[in-house]
């Protein structure tokens, strides 16, 4: 069974064993809910430019027949037959700890033995998003409604040389889908520890640790539901690491005197100073509160990089001012612990730490930058330097005073957004290239760019602007463009060679980088190539699960510093209950 108290080496015959009998919530309770539930539906498409088809008979059409006719929508067989829509299959993944109304991130492509071309254009028609369960007859059943979608597709970035055709025939729609229920957290009780007292004491240490408010009123985190079950609220400090709050709630002491937590600080302060185990041991730490404080600074003393920073990730969860600087200098300069030092900087709520992330800004390395501007915005307190503009609600555009090279980052998974690294970016001219299926960008003698829209039943509009790419987006979406056509635009631009800055998508910071530890034996020698021992933050997870192609995809320079070759790690089993005890509680077809 999993554990996520246990001390990971890589080698088995170096882990110590436990000096402390004192006993976790981990001992007595699994966590559940941390793996996501696939949605997914069969779709309609609109707004294609000829690259669509009029489908054969088949179950996918007769699914899109039978809601039209549910919707009342007039003359469904004409809207099928028109070159300029297609069928799709729609999925989407919920998220642990997601609520009631919250979005997520949508994968969109052509059904089997499809004849369309391309997705480009095209807007999603609303769709209701089930999970689908196979029964006692062989069929697939759709379950309860979970979520609905829809949304202007962004077809997947085309790198040169690729089969054009089945990355045109695919997309994401960015926070595309809408949950309808909330996704409770919880702790499932072991059968041998199942009782209304177990479960009690479980809550009354959750709580007295871990509290948040509402409407003003201080409310703990944790409620006995049953004798099996006791459910969780997200603390405000983990809302971008839900798996590394059920590790800490998992080290939560169920009972301990004054002496046999003092005798505890002692241990861990000794496994805290050693790399091996001081990663179990800054988490444990962390559970404690502000009693492992003062061990967990004693780490940031340690000439071990490893052991300062797992300290220091430890107490800003803690919100200890002091660690920020220590943050940013491992995402600054060590690749492998880079996307838990920002997530960590962006749980913090002083002003050291939002300098940091600003500072980060203007670093070198594509993934740091982003990574940093994704930090800020994520804080409870947000930096006003990434406000952004809102545009017409398809999109934020963020344009940062930076001091690094000019770059232009896109979005593709979480939120649709277009970030600027550095004021007054200009697009080079002459210009000729296409912002979606109606709007063409073309440049003039004078120096000038011009926009203009031509829709069928609409009258022709024209925008003339400077060549900044600022300018030029902004006129974009005031033609009714969407996130997908400015991306569009802005990629043939690069292409094109219009456009000088860097260009890059979802730059994202990456867990399972390896990193070498300085052999302190001959026991050791072999095991200098190691991973980080902290769960990947949500953050920075990839929300469209189960399509990792082209999730990093440069158009322009390599995306930053050398990346570590991942090696293999022994993986954790995270062990949930099984489904069958949760249809009394959730009902069918829920998680």
């Amino acid at each position: 069974m999993w554990n996520p108290l246990a001390v990971r080496s890589q080698s088995p015959d170096t882990e110590e064993a436990p000096v402390s009998t004192t006993r976790l919530i981990g001992d007595l309770a699994v966590p559940y809910g941390l793996h996501r539930v696939e949605v997914s539906a069969i779709g309609f498409v609109s707004g294609l430019k000829g690259t669509g088809e009029d489908p054969q008979p088949s179950n996918e059409r007769s699914v899109v027949m039978r809601e039209m006719q549910r919707r009342g929508i007039e003359t469904p067989n004409a809207l099928l037959a028109s070159p300029n829509t297609s069928l799709v299959k729609v999925r989407g993944f919920l998220p642990a700890g997601i609520q009631k109304g919250e979005r997520f991130d949508l994968e969109v492509r052509v059904v089997d033995r499809s004849e369309t071309t391309s997705l480009r254009g095209g807007t999603l028609w609303t769709v209701d998003l089930k999970q689908m369960a196979l029964m006692a007859d062989n069929r697939i059943h759709g379950g309860h409604l979970l979520a609905t979608g829809k949304g202007a597709i962004l077809v997947d970035p085309v790198p040169k040389g690729a089969n054009s055709r089945v990355l045109w025939c695919r997309g994401r729609i960015l926070g595309g889908g809408i949950a309808h229920q909330s996704r409770p957290l919880m702790l499932v009780l072991k059968p041998e520890h199942q009782s209304v007292r177990n479960s009690a004491r479980i809550e009354t240490v959750i709580n007295r640790r871990f509290h948040s408010y509402d409407l003003g009123s201080k409310i703990g985190v944790a409620t006995a539901k049953t004798d099996e079950v006791v459910e969780l609220i997200v603390h405000p400090s983990y809302y971008g690491n839900v798996e590394r709050y059920l590790r800490v709630i998992r080290s939560l002491p169920l009972s301990e005197t004054e002496r046999e937590c003092s005798q505890r600080l002692v241990a861990l302060e000794k496994q805290l100073l050693d790399p091996i185990s001081s990663s179990r041991a800054a988490l444990q730490l962390e559970a404690i509160g502000m009693r492992g404080v003062e061990v967990l600074k004693k780490g940031l003393n340690s000439n071990d990089p490893e052991v300062r920073f797992y300290s220091a990730e430890s107490l800003a969860y803690l919100d200890e001012s002091g660690v920020a600087e220590y943050l940013a200098k491992a995402a600054a300069t060590e690749p492998a612990f880079r996307v838990f030092a920002l997530a960590a900087l962006s749980a913090m709520e002083d002003y050291d730490s939002q300098d940091q992330l600003r500072a980060l800004l203007d670093s070198p390395s594509a993934e740091t930058r982003y990574g940093a501007f994704r930090a800020l915005t994520a804080r409870r307190s947000p930096d006003p330097l990434v406000r952004g503009l809102d545009m017409n609600g398809e999109f934020k555009l963020h344009v940062l005073p930076t001091s690094g090279s000019p770059m232009v980052h896109v979005a593709r998974s979480k939120q649709p957004e277009i970030v600027l690294f550095g004021t007054d970016q200009m697009l080079q001219l002459p210009l000729s290239i296409e912002a979606g299926n109606e709007i063409l960008v073309n440049s003039t003698e004078d120096g000038h760019v011009v926009l203009a829209k031509y829709a069928v039943g609409e009258p022709d509009q024209r925008r003339t602007v400077s060549p900044r790419l600022e300018e030029v987006i902004k006129a974009v979406v005031d033609l009714g463009g969407a996130y997908p056509d400015v991306v569009q635009a802005i990629q043939e631009a690069k292409a094109a060679g219009a456009l000088p800055s860097r260009l890059e998508v979802d730059a994202l910071p990456e867990a399972g980088r390896t990193y070498d530890r300085t052999a302190k034996s001959d026991e050791e020698a072999g095991e200098t190539h190691l991973q980080a021992n902290s769960p990947l933050p949500d953050l920075f997870s990839d929300s469209s699960e189960g399509d990792t192609s082209g999730s990093q995809v440069s158009t322009s320079e390599p995306a930053d510093d050398a990346k570590s070759t991942e090696s293999s790690e022994e993986s954790e089993e995270k062990t949930e209950p099984s489904n069958s005890i949760f249809a009394k509680i959730l009902g069918p077809h829920r998680s």
